[in-house]
């Protein structure tokens, strides 16, 4: 697929919490065709120590309005940087780069979100829903402070939370929670690497094809910088390039 570098507009950005928000950002140009899984390289302009720039998922893609929605939380500098944009501030993009989760159709479909790996998958809810499948979603919080923007996964399917402290939904981790006790067909997960690498072993004990998205640091997205190198069962990789979506099997979980 080409890819595009390009000045985008932000044209909102809505504070989930004192950590979390969301940006809308507009192309100039008509977007091109964005699959669910992909991902963008942003320019952090009048950071010190930020070099290079920053991978971030594709949260959602809004053709009517030609946005982007990029979920992000603030960890570093880069990402503390980009929180101070303003309305009307440019955002350099190089988009759309990586590969994508697979789309079954009419099946019965898992995702399964921790902290800010949540943010691929309301993309992929929609699409999977289109696709006539039954969607179910599962977001692992830390409390009920980080269970932020539930409402937009509730339109695409049924919607369950897990909490470590047990201040809202279900206590525990993901992979505890009581409707994994249902049969599912495909299981698609994106999150900290303990969460997703349980995930999969939750797949393989239900024979249930699993798809994850590593969260490696893809600074260039062309697998030129070789920052995101990935052992698997093909031999060291660039995630940027064939990935981040990785079928389980692929992976030496």
């Amino acid at each position: 697929m080409k890819k595009s570098v390009q000045d985008f507009k932000v044209l909102r950005k809505t504070e989930l919490n004192d950590e979390t928000f969301v940006i809308d950002v507009k192309a100039s140009t008509p977007l091109p065709d964005i699959k669910p899984g992909q991902f963008v390289n942003v320019l952090v302009e009048n950071a010190n120590n930020t070099f290079l720039r920053r991978p971030l998922s594709i949260h959602f893609v809004d053709y009517e309005e030609n946005i982007i929605k990029l979920y992000i939380k603030k960890i570093g500098e880069g990402t503390n940087k980009l929180s101070e944009l303003n309305l009307g501030d440019k955002l350099n993009i190089v988009f759309p780069l990586g590969n994508q989760y697979s789309i079954p159709k009419n099946s019965k479909t898992l995702l399964i979100g921790g902290g800010c790996g949540v943010a691929p998958l309301l993309y992929l809810a929609k699409h999977l829903r289109d696709a006539g499948n039954q969607v179910t979603t599962i977001l692992g919080v830390r409390s009920a402070y980080d269970a932020v923007e539930l409402d937009p996964y509730k339109e695409y399917g049924r919607v369950f939370v897990t909490t470590e402290d047990g201040s809202v939904g279900e206590k525990g981790y993901p992979t505890q929670h009581s409707v994994l006790n249902e049969k599912f067909d495909y299981t698609f997960t994106c999150g900290p690497e303990p969460m997703m690498k349980a995930v999969a072993a939750y797949s393989k004990s239900k024979a249930i094809p699993c798809e994850v998205s590593l969260e490696n640091t893809m600074a260039c997205g062309i697998g030129a910088c070789l920052c995101c190198v990935t052992d698997t069962k093909r031999g060291n990789i660039c995630t940027c390039t064939e990935g981040p979506v990785f079928n389980i099997n692929e992976l030496k979980w």
